[in-house]
């Protein structure tokens, strides 16, 4: 199954977190945590676990069915992308690609052929989340 993101950004901030007690790393040349507050990692957990729900419940379910889950989730992260609550946190292009191959993934493990999918709308495997995408 696939990891989300938030979990690989709280691994960042554990490891940064060991390097400055470790004496690695110094206090100035640390940032993650302020990449990611927690408010901004719970947000996204919470949309993609809707999302994730959302295509667990799909039984061949059309094509209109597939985008209609991935405009949700993208809208969704739009929102949390513009939350004034994450002082400043958003979704950079690390975090961009982690949540769009994120939804790629998590189509693939629940049946969907995404690259089909695609292009049967005449777009880019890696387009699938443009038409919605602010982040």
């Amino acid at each position: 199954m696939a990891i989300r993101p938030p979990e690989n950004w709280r691994a960042g901030i554990a490891e940064e977190a060991r390097a400055l007690e470790a004496g690695t790393l110094e206090r100035e040349c640390a940032g993650t945590a302020e990449l990611y507050p927690e408010s901004l990692l719970h947000a996204t957990e919470q949309a993609l676990k809707a999302f994730e729900e959302s295509v667990s419940a799909f039984v061949a379910p059309s094509d209109e069915e597939v985008f209609a889950s991935i405009e949700e989730v993208v809208l969704c992260l739009n929102a949390i992308n513009e939350d004034d609550q994450h002082g400043g946190a958003g979704f950079c292009t690390d975090e961009r690609e982690q949540l769009c191959e994120y939804i790629d993934q998590t189509l693939s493990e629940h049946g969907i052929n995404v690259a089909a999918l695609a292009a049967r709308r005449g777009i880019d495997r890696a387009e699938i989340t443009d038409s919605w995408r602010d982040w």
